[in-house]
């Protein structure tokens, strides 16, 4: 029996086309599609049914909204399809990647996310050789996970970040495997792939506001300043530190500014701003003294994904004390343990 495969257009540089102030989103993607591809090119591709949403964005506009609405629109069609793609803009993919992985947990079937560094109405577009490989990946029984795939790499989505504007391998996940690479063959790493253990759970709350702010040490970083970015309204700040997540332990009133707004309540996650690596709060007297005050080390989650993990939590009406019990459970495959 073939598959069929549900594709949601949300907007973003594979659809885009040009206008007066730069590529905007652009609408009948299907129409763009028949003009690239020939029929006996469309007929052997794995069966899909692509729907475009009404009010398609640039990804840099994504907010809350729009991940309930893909999650929601994922889990109405969930028994109607074999497989999902979700074609994205790329700057906020990681974010909704992981934040879909979240909502949309112990998945039995493929959510493949893709878009394009050029558009498809250009002629060096890699929109179609991404959509294609989205396609071919989202029929495969052994995917039970979101992914994004892009210039033939297939990621877990919640470990990837895009770190790359103007190459074609735009995306990388820096603490975990490739879960496959699609050059001749299509080859998975099927130890790597993610096994739910449980029937799917689907949670499709998600605040509009956010829960989450997420802070950068830097050199000469102040106190004052420091006091004043954790008095914003939220509950939770991703504090992005060095090395293995050390801080200016030199720093008294810093410090105890952190202290004081722990002990008020407010959850800080200590991640490092390294592009690889994990955070080890006890392996320098600079961590430590972070822990101290009262900073929970995030271990080796992306940015990306714990900002969203954050939020979801929050939106289900957990409390911090049971959010910070969650940071070193993993959820999706979004976190070593």
């Amino acid at each position: 029996m073939s598959k069929k495969i549900y594709v949601a257009y949300t907007g973003g540089t594979i659809g885009m086309r040009p206008s007066d102030s730069g590529y905007a989103p652009g609408d009948n993607l299907m129409g763009l599609l028949e003009e690239k591809l020939s029929p006996d090119v469309m007929a052997s591709l794995p069966a899909f049914e692509l729907f475009e949403y009404p009010q398609l964005i640039d990804s840099s506009n994504i907010r809350p909204g729009n991940w309930e609405q893909i999650a929601a629109d994922i889990a109405s069609r969930y028994e109607q399809f074999d497989g999902f793609v979700v074609l994205h803009g790329t700057d906020t993919m990681a974010y909704s990647c992981s934040m879909i992985s979240f909502m949309l947990q112990n998945l039995q079937k493929p959510v493949i996310f893709t878009g394009s560094q050029i558009p498809l109405c250009e002629a060096r577009t890699d929109g179609l050789e991404n959509l294609v490989g989205a396609l071919t990946v989202a029929t495969d029984d052994r995917i039970k996970e979101v992914c994004l795939y892009f210039n033939g790499r297939l990621l877990r989505g919640n470990r990837s970040r895009k770190l790359n504007a103007y190459l074609f391998d735009a995306f990388d996940s820096p603490n975990y495997p490739w879960l496959g690479r699609a050059d001749i063959h299509v080859e998975l790493n099927e130890t790597l792939l993610w096994q739910p253990k449980e029937a799917e759970k689907f949670q499709l709350d998600c605040d509009g506001e956010t829960h989450v702010g997420i802070l950068q040490l830097f050199p000469g970083i102040t106190a004052r300043w420091m006091e004043s970015a954790l008095n914003q309204p939220m509950d939770a700040f991703i504090l992005r530190t060095y090395g293995t997540g050390n801080g200016p332990d030199a720093d008294h009133a810093l410090l105890d500014t952190f202290a004081r707004a722990t002990a008020s309540g407010k959850l800080i996650v200590n991640l490092t701003q390294c592009h690889r690596g994990t955070v080890h709060q006890g392996s320098y007297a600079a961590g430590s003294a972070l822990a101290k005050a009262g900073i929970v080390g995030g271990l080796d989650t992306t940015t990306e994904a714990m900002f969203c993990k954050l939020h979801h939590l929050y939106s289900l009406g957990l409390g911090t004390d049971a959010v910070k019990a969650m940071l070193s459970v993993s959820l999706a495959g979004e976190v070593s343990i």
